[in-house]
């Protein structure tokens, strides 16, 4: 395997998995890209369930007779947790992306300052307000049923 350069990928997808020297945006933006990728297949086995309905009551009991349960109870907990990560991390994409969240530009003049002193504070806000979700979350799907 070819690496886009041309040259040999020694480490294959441990590579990519491990990241090296990875900062925490870039994971932050790994897992946005692996939530959203999980919101989608969940999204089309909800329309295949849901399709269900259009075969009549009984065909729509049966449906949803295999979807239920504490296995598929933990499954739901998980993509509300995807869904509040998601939808909180694309917000600060939206802000960086905007230049809201990379401060104000300055010249260019040794040392370069980068806007990860401006980035990691919007992203620690970010993680804190997603887990404070996925905390209220978890008492609505186990605890206040």
């Amino acid at each position: 395997m070819l690496d886009y350069k041309g040259r040999p990928n020694r480490l294959g997808i441990v590579g990519w998995l491990g990241g090296g020297r990875w900062g925490a945006e870039r994971y932050l933006y790994t897992l946005h890209r692996v939530t959203g990728l999980g919101l989608l297949a969940y999204f089309l086995l909800h329309i295949f369930v849901t399709a269900a309905r259009r075969f009549g009551q009984e065909a729509w009991q049966q449906s949803m007779a295999r979807v239920t349960g504490p296995v598929f109870t933990l499954g739901e907990y998980l993509v509300f947790v995807a869904f509040a990560f998601h939808a909180i991390n694309g917000i600060r994409l939206v802000l960086v992306e905007l230049g809201f969240g990379v401060g104000k530009p300055i010249e260019p003049v040794y040392p370069y300052r980068t806007s990860v002193d401006v980035q990691r504070p919007l992203a620690v806000v970010v993680m804190l307000v997603a887990a404070v979700l996925v905390v209220l979350g978890g008492l609505d799907f186990f605890v206040l049923k």
